[in-house]
């Protein structure tokens, strides 16, 4: 396996934390962008989820390009290979699919960027970690729950995981999942709300991923 890969799966694990976002709005999308890399994140999934979302993922990439050296971008819900391979010329570090679509192991063996796939059973994860897959999202996170994590890596010890869906930023749900040895979290709309988007708070979603972070933080030295 290339060794990019591996390192790109580890600095993900190292954030803790995933942001996972779409707005139609380029500014609003650069706002929480800034916002995230403020609040200490050096990591953020861009989802494919509006007619909007390449233009708007390279405003992000030109923007990390120019204000946020260390950051890696990264094109969420992906489905196939050939839009994959768009937002992968368009700079995209990684790729998340809610779903295992085996064809699209190829994008890391001939383009060299990780592949996040969606697993939602104990057979998707072992074959998943069969395809190669270094890091494997667990979805829906709020149905699976930690028990499955723990669960799944009695059997299958050594998978990195990324629980998404559900999953908040209160000390509780974060304890919960990273006790049940998730590598990082995947979150959306628990961690950067409609709210703070709607009234542009910049600062206090700054804070929040602040916050967030810290709790995560605590965990690992616990």
């Amino acid at each position: 396996m290339n060794h990019h890969l591996h390192q790109i799966a580890q600095q993900l694990a190292a954030n803790r934390v995933v942001p996972v976002f779409y707005h139609a709005d380029e500014k609003v999308c650069l706002h929480v962008l800034e916002a995230c890399y403020e609040g200490g994140l050096r990591v953020f999934e861009f989802t494919n989820r509006g007619e909007a979302a390449l233009p708007n993922f390279r405003a992000l990439r030109k923007k990390i390009q120019t204000d946020f050296t260390g950051m890696m971008l990264g094109a969420g819900t992906l489905y196939n290979n050939p839009t994959a391979h768009t937002f992968i010329q368009e700079g995209a570090d990684f790729i998340v699919s809610p779903a295992l679509v085996p064809e699209m192991q190829t994008l890391q063996t001939n383009h060299y960027t990780l592949w996040i796939p969606g697993c939602a059973t104990v057979s998707e994860l072992a074959h998943a970690r069969a395809l190669g897959v270094l890091l494997m999202k667990v979805f829906p996170g709020d149905l699976l729950g930690p028990a499955f994590v723990s669960a799944a890596l009695s059997v299958m010890p050594g998978l990195r995981l990324m629980p998404t869906g559900g999953v908040s930023p209160t000390r509780e749900n974060v304890q919960a999942w990273f006790r049940a040895g998730v590598a990082c979290v995947g979150m959306g709309s628990q961690l950067v709300t409609q709210e703070l988007v709607a009234k542009q708070d910049w600062k206090q979603l700054a804070q929040r991923v602040r916050d967030t972070l810290a709790i995560t933080h605590e965990l690992s030295r616990a």
